[in-house]
């Protein structure tokens, strides 16, 4: 296993983060446990949740599964570097979501519990609140880290000039400020190439990318098709929206010799603003799959291969200005 800084921090985390979104509903507890185990045995150190995830089992189910595996001891918290997410709602009463210094400090005491850990080595921002100033998310925040209950804090789905914001806010208040942003960024979603990506490089800030197979469709997903596998009428719409540009990179892939899957995760490590993309396994199949990424190198040629099946983008103003 490959390891990094965390943008300007000082914290290790392995090149791919174990997602747990499936643990705890879609995967049962056991198999979780399981999966977490094989995990930090392979070195992945960098473990992602967020406090809602759990969903039909329940918002909190999956940080629980978190708990009882911390629970079983054998240094597993000690090992792991622990991320998760304040902001969606967690009941219907109004002060249970978003990011007023209320929800963040009353929130993060209730992960806390769920995982049964005495801290949190980051603490996201699961989506941006224009409503709450910076001022007020700081000063939250600033309390949990003295209290020694957040290590650092990240954001997730932010726009680069809210980056911007958050950053030039906390250096007002001598804080560290954001450290990482989670993006959705794949092949095929390449939005944040424009202004996102240069703002994180700017301020040290790690990219962590989520959905990194854009939900299955750089996974092999014709070839699977092809072979009698059923799909949603969505995400059937999803594939003729991009089946050109899909069966150049899928016999591109045949031509590496190298599954789809790993192709799509492998080209988000080579780019340099990316610290670690979220693996989301369900099965152990899909975690050893998700590792075989890392034994994938790719040339300056081959990279300029997948960029021309699937364009991204030049850094603003480049893009669209002279």
């Amino acid at each position: 296993m490959d390891y990094t800084h965390l943008g300007r921090s000082g914290l290790t985390v392995s090149r791919l983060c174990l997602g747990t979104m499936n643990f705890g509903w879609k995967t049962e507890e056991a198999d979780s446990h399981e999966i977490m185990d094989r995990a930090l045995a392979e070195g992945i150190n960098f473990f992602d949740t967020a406090n809602v995830y759990g969903f039909d089992a329940g918002k909190g189910r999956t940080e629980e599964v978190l708990g009882t595996w911390f629970a079983q001891g054998g240094e597993r918290r000690d090992k792991v570097v622990l991320a998760t997410k304040v902001y969606g709602g967690m009941s219907d009463w109004p002060n249970d979501t978003f990011l007023s210094a209320r929800n963040i400090v009353r929130a993060c005491e209730a992960s806390l519990r769920r995982m049964q850990t005495d801290w949190i080595d980051l603490y996201q921002f699961h989506h941006v609140d224009l409503r709450t100033p910076w001022e007020e998310i700081w000063q939250a925040c600033e309390t949990l880290v003295a209290q020694g209950k957040v290590l650092y804090v990240g954001s997730s789905n932010h726009a680069a000039w809210q980056l911007a914001a958050a950053n030039e806010a906390a250096a007002r208040r001598h804080f560290v400020g954001l450290v990482s942003e989670q993006s959705h960024y794949n092949l095929l979603t390449r939005h944040v190439e424009l202004e996102v990506l240069p703002a994180a490089q700017h301020y040290g800030i790690g990219i962590i990318p989520w959905s990194p197979l854009a939900g299955g469709l750089l996974a092999g997903v014709l070839e699977k098709t092809e072979g009698g596998r059923r799909n949603e009428e969505r995400t059937q719409a999803r594939i003729e929206e991009h089946r050109p540009a899909l069966e150049q990179y899928e016999a591109f892939c045949r031509e590496l010799g190298a599954a789809p899957a790993d192709v799509g995760v492998a080209w988000l490590l080579h780019q340099p603003a990316v610290t670690a993309p979220i693996v989301g396994p369900r099965t152990m199949e899909q975690l050893e799959g998700g590792l075989r990424a890392l034994d994938v190198t790719l040339t300056d040629d081959q990279l300029a291969r997948l960029d021309a099946i699937f364009p991204g983008y030049k850094a603003a103003p480049m893009e669209y200005a002279w």
